[in-house]
């Protein structure tokens, strides 16, 4: 993931600001996930405080949730679309 995650990157615009999500609907379907992933996450945070979850597992949620964004901004950039920032 982590060398996934780098090479798209580099690919992309530098990020200026806050994303707001938007079009198009491709991209929309990865902040979904993404967002999904969050939440996922959120509850693993929990979980690890309490022992019941291994420190592994939580890494690669938010790995996970890293990769998500990248797509996201990656799908964007391929579909022509600007991002929008707050």
């Amino acid at each position: 993931m982590d060398r996934e995650i780098s090479e798209l990157w580099k690919k992309l615009p530098p990020l200026r600001r806050f994303i707001v999500p938007g079009p198009p609907l491709e991209a929309a379907a990865v902040n979904w996930a993404r967002a999904v992933c969050r939440r996922v996450e959120r509850r693993a945070v929990e979980l690890l405080r309490q022992g019941f979850l291994h420190p592994e597992v939580y890494r690669y949620l938010n790995r996970l949730s890293d990769l998500l964004f990248v797509y996201l901004r990656h799908v964007t950039m391929l579909m022509g679309a600007n991002e929008e920032y707050l």
